[in-house]
């Protein structure tokens, strides 16, 4: 039997976190192929709309999402480990942050458990808060979407 994933929200007044979990019948390096092709992201992934730029350590990348038409999303890989970890980064501290961190941890039975937080934070979060989308049903999708792409293709 097959859970889908669920996203978890969590923040206070300067912080704003969403979390989610798969647990992905794929081995890391295939989950990591998928993750880091930003060309191919559209295919598998319903929400993200495109990726420009090379998902590599250092580069910056030009990102569309249908949550958002017509905002470009600017994040910047600032770590990478190979199919482990690999971090985004976008925005200024002390004023506004945000850092999404994808990781891949194998299990046991050949399964991989995906997880991905995105923490917000800073000093004008609670006044743009309210303008943020909603990140569990998006995190849930993003999930859903990544389970379904490596595992029809881990054979």
């Amino acid at each position: 039997m097959t859970t889908k994933p669920k996203a978890t929200r969590s923040g206070g007044t300067f912080r704003m976190d969403c979390a989610v979990r798969a647990t992905i019948a794929a081995s890391p390096e295939r989950i990591w192929q998928l993750l880091t092709d930003a060309r191919g992201f559209p295919r598998w992934n319903s929400t993200v709309t495109s990726i420009e730029g090379e998902i590599a350590p250092g580069q910056r990348l030009a990102l569309r999402v249908p949550s958002a038409p017509g905002r470009v999303f600017k994040p910047k890989v600032s770590h990478m480990e190979p199919a482990r970890l690999m971090i985004w980064s976008d925005g200024m501290a002390p004023m506004f942050k945000g850092i999404r961190t994808f990781s891949l941890s194998p299990n046991a039975d050949g399964t991989t458990e995906f997880a991905m937080q995105e923490e917000f934070s800073g000093l004008v979060l609670p006044m743009i808060k309210g303008s943020l989308p909603d990140f569990v049903p998006i995190f849930e999708t993003y999930a859903e979407d990544l389970k379904r792409a490596a595992e029809s293709s881990a054979s």
